[in-house]
This record gives structure tokens, sequence and C-alpha cells, in this order.
């Protein structure tokens, strides 16, 4: 019968738990500091869908497109950070975030912002981070494909792309756009729908009605909505959205999508 010997060996975990440990704590203190920056909120939109916009100022904040902030609301939580796309351009003297209601903190903060006879919550920023999404302007032809909410990072890239037009920037080589925005209920394209029809406008102005074209795609609907588009569509506008370009109901079918771009522009 052989005994059982038991060895003590030295404790080695600490090794691997204090390096990340020390940068979670250095990642800790630096989001402390920069969050004690002053926050001016200076306008608050309720969009339908349960979207609020949020319009902001803060000292020495510099973004680019296709970047992102961390948000936290002390009245809320002091601990929750949670990551929106930066919906403004880099060109305008704010940075706005669009905020949809998927979860307690969010419902929270909408609900918080919907109370016109409380004071406006404070809000904590940090960033921005992320890498630019500016490639998009180094190729004559661009393909935009969003869903939903997931459409935020391409607000700010044609809004910086509609103030490059008006400056007459040289450096933008980019041509054509192809924009596909899929989404489960129209209320969702409600808050983009000025954007869209200012760069309607704009590129109309300017000579360049092909340089956006833009696809929406509504893939939840009921017979009367279908119903009331088919009898409206010989309409100049769409019923759905008021936009020039027609809604399309289903999702979009890829192969043919991509033919008609390459088809469209030859190498």
């Amino acid at each position: 019968m052989c005994d059982l010997i038991f060895y003590c060996l030295c404790v080695q975990s600490w090794k691997w738990i204090l390096a990340p440990s020390i940068l979670y704590l250095f990642e800790r203190i630096l989001r402390f500091y920069r969050s004690q920056q002053k926050v001016v909120i200076t306008k608050v939109v309720m969009h339908p869908s349960k979207v609020v916009e949020l319009q902001m100022n803060k000292c020495g904040f510099s973004m680019e497109v296709g970047q992102y902030i961390f948000v936290n609301c002390p009245s809320i939580s002091y601990l929750e950070w949670h990551p929106f796309t930066l919906t403004s351009a880099p060109e305008e003297d704010f940075f706005s975030i669009h905020i949809r209601a998927a979860g307690d903190w969010t419902e929270n903060l909408i609900r918080a912002f919907e109370q016109q006879d409380s004071p406006v919550p404070r809000i904590e920023v940090d960033g921005p981070f992320g890498t630019a999404s500016e490639d998009v302007f180094h190729y004559e032809v661009a393909v935009l494909v969003g869903a939903g909410i997931g459409v935020t990072p391409f607000a700010s890239i044609l809004k910086s792309i509609w103030y490059k037009f008006r400056h007459a920037d040289h450096n933008l080589k980019t041509q054509t756009i192809y924009f596909y925005w899929i989404c489960r209920e129209t209320g969702a394209f409600a808050w983009f729908n000025d954007l869209l029809a200012s760069l309607e406008q704009e590129m109309e102005e300017l000579g360049k009605v092909g340089f956006l074209n833009y696809r929406l795609f509504l893939t939840g609907w009921d017979s009367n909505i279908a119903g009331h588009a088919t009898l409206n569509f010989d309409k100049a506008t769409d019923i759905l959205t008021g936009l020039k370009q027609k809604t399309f109901f289903g999702r979009p079918m890829w192969d043919n999508e991509f033919s008609a771009v390459a088809a469209a522009h030859p190498k």
C-alpha cells in the first residue's frame, strides 16, 4: 500500500494576476481623471422608436469619423460605462450620440431626459476611442451597410462628406457612395430622415445627384403598411420616409445589389 505524500508548492498565481491588475487599475484611474472634465449637454432630441440624441461639448474634445466614446450617468450608476458610436461629424462644433432603449441602463437614461420638470442628468464621457473610418474617403466608390441603430457610424461619415462637399475639399476622392440600411420597423427611419433629406437637397444644388445612392429596406411590416405604400407608389416622395428614394420591403438580394454596383463601375 502506497502512502500519500503532499507537497506544498510556492504560490505563483500572483505573478499572473499582478500585471493585468495594475493595467486595469491604471485604466480606471485614467478614466476617472478624464471623466472629471465637464461635459455640457447643449441639446436633447427625442426621436421615435425610443431613441434619444444627445449633443454635447467638452473642452479639448477632438474626434474623427467612426470613433466611439464611453458614457456614464452617475445618477443611474457610478460604475456602469457604456460605449456609443459618435454620430456627429468632425466639422461640427459639438459631438453627438444616439441612444436606443435596449436595457435597464438605457431605458433609465432616456426616462431621465424625458422628465422636463427635472434637471438634466449629469453625463461623464471618456474618449474618443477606435480607429477612424476615414479610409472611405480614399476610394472612388464606397459601399456602406447598416442595420437598425447600427447605422450610427455612417451618420458621421455621411455628415462629414456633406461638409466636405460644401467646402469643396479637394482631398475627397470619393465619387459615389452606395448606402444600404435594413430596419425592422418604420419608426427607426425617422431620426435619420432629416440627414438624408438634407443630403438629397445638397447634392441636387451641387449637381451631384448620383453621388449618394441609398436603399432603405423594411423587414417588418403589416398588410396596412404594404397596401398604403403600394397605393402611393407613384408619388414623388416615399410614403413612409418622405424621401425621394422608395423604401423596399424585405431583405436585400446581395448578389443582385453587388452585381449592379460592379456593372456600374467596371474596372
